[in-house]
């Protein structure tokens, strides 16, 4: 006998419940009317969400991996880059079709719910969880290395205690908790003033890139590109699979699906717009900083763009300007990847796979208060105590693996929906979504045993999850056979 009440058990078994999938109509719908749970404040026009997917994604990679990854790459740093981007370009195009098929919160997760159903569903949203959470602590933590260049401008410094986790040495980084902990605080007051800091430091970020650029172009020698695999192809795809974390951003603007103002239209000219300003703009970084100095100088260099402008222009106003705005930059990151996070939460609470506290949408802020909160300070906990490096490749793994799930989902639409309402449809199907998923898995294929390790042990706390909480209260689980089909009537 079914049940139709959500708490005291699955409405059906555990392989039929974890292929079950969210009709596209309904999600629609339920982001419309969130049974009485609040709703999200649409505000959003096509500028605001290219916004924030470059605000999410811009100046990570540059700013704050790049001493770490150019000792890996050698010269190809950029060509790392490249083929980064050409892989998130490849997932870009399908998240496309899909943020015009599916214009709700919840970015990849939903999607795959509504496709592959919500087995797949959850370890996709699992994964997201991961991407975005880690990807905040990542950037956070380099926020450190940049706070430190500010001060020596001044002949100070932070205290080791202070400056690094304990496996770096120290007790506590502290200027990635308080990074965090100024965006939670910015994020709680509501998402059009989030919006409207996140568009002021896009514009800081860009102008100082460009700065950077032109200053390393005048110190440019052809001859640091020689030889240009020191450490092979294999050293060029090691740093690919990390910097790939740079590019996590453009799906940042499809969790944005109920703050837009038009997300069939807007969401996919968004996720491709910021995918070209993102990725030209890595590709001139990289180049003029390898010009400006031998790609060995990079090696177990902190803050790297700051200290080649200090050796070229020797000027202690461009090191302050520079560090300030560098800080900015990263915290607009924080601010706009920490956005998505709480948006694929709530998501996800709705649903019933994690506690309906993520739901709660506060009536004065038009934002789910509690759970900016919770995660916030959850995120801040792990910037303060882990080094930037095992963060980068774990938020890599993640990405990479709901990126490809992405082009799944585009497939399996296209053949079970065809004449479904699509916005964008992805070029050269079936070739580009199908080398998207090939690409995001040669990559993930590139990470070390130990990221695998950890990837692993993150799916099994998952499944945990899952099994002892979220297949229990599903929403999905508990209606009817019947009500199950009914709730994919109308589909095409």
């Amino acid at each position: 006998m079914n049940t139709t009440t959500g708490t005291t058990g699955p409405a059906t078994a555990l392989g039929p419940q974890l292929r079950r999938r969210k009709s596209i109509n309904s999600m629609v719908r339920e982001a419309e009317s969130n049974a009485g749970r609040g709703t999200l404040r649409r505000s959003f026009g096509v500028f605001q969400l290219t916004m924030i997917s470059v605000g999410a994604t811009l100046g990570t990679g540059i700013l704050v991996i790049l001493g770490e990854t150019v000792p890996v790459a050698g010269p190809a740093i950029w060509i790392s880059f490249v083929i980064a981007g050409i892989t998130a370009l490849l997932s870009a195009v399908s998240y496309a079709e899909m943020a015009g098929m599916v214009p709700v919160s919840g970015s990849s997760y939903s999607y795959s719910y509504a496709t592959m159903g919500e087995g797949i569903a959850w370890v996709c949203g699992w994964c997201l969880v991961l991407e975005y959470a880690v990807s905040v602590a990542a950037v956070a933590v380099g926020a450190g290395e940049y706070v430190n260049e500010t001060l020596r401008v001044f002949g100070m410094g932070l205290p080791d205690a202070l400056a690094g986790g304990p496996s770096e040495g120290g007790v506590v980084n502290l200027p990635a908790l308080i990074v965090v902990v100024l965006a939670t605080l910015l994020l709680a007051r509501g998402a059009r003033e989030s919006a409207i800091a996140n568009t002021i430091i896009v514009a800081i970020k860009t102008g100082i890139l460009i700065f950077f650029s032109i200053v390393a172009f005048t110190a440019f020698d052809a001859g640091h590109f020689e030889p240009l695999l020191p450490m092979g192809a294999a050293g060029v795809t090691a740093a690919a699979s990390s910097v790939f974390f740079s590019y996590i951003g453009f799906d940042a603007a499809s969790t944005a699906g109920e703050e837009a103002k038009n997300p069939k239209r807007d969401l996919p000219r968004a996720i491709l717009l910021s995918m070209l300003i993102v990725t030209s703009a890595y590709v001139l970084v990289a180049v003029s900083a390898i010009g400006a100095r031998e790609w060995n100088w990079f090696d177990g260099t902190e803050a790297a763009l700051v200290q080649i402008l200090a050796e070229l222009t020797g000027q202690k106003w461009v090191v302050l300007l520079f560090a300030a705005s560098a800080v900015l930059a990263i915290g607009s990151v924080v601010l706009t990847v920490l956005y998505g996070q709480t948006r694929i939460l709530l998501t996800m609470s709705r649903d019933g796979l994690v506690p309906p506290v993520f739901a709660k949408v506060s009536p004065r802020t038009g934002t789910p208060l509690a759970g900016t909160f919770i995660t916030g300070g959850l995120i801040a906990i792990t910037a303060a105590f882990i080094p930037l490096g095992a963060l980068a490749d774990a938020t890599s793994i993640g990405t990479l693996f709901a990126f490809g799930l992405v082009g799944v989902s585009v497939i399996y639409l296209r053949r079970k929906q065809p004449l479904a309402e699509r916005t964008f449809k992805v070029p050269f199907y079936p070739v580009t979504p199908i080398l998207g998923v090939a690409a995001c898995a040669f990559l993930m294929s590139q990470l070390s045993w130990h990221t695998w390790t950890v990837f692993g042990l993150w799916m099994l706390v998952g499944a945990a999850i899952y099994l002892g909480y979220g297949r229990r209260r599903s929403r999905l689980g508990q209606l009817s056979k019947q009500e199950y089909i009914d709730s994919h009537l109308g589909e095409k």
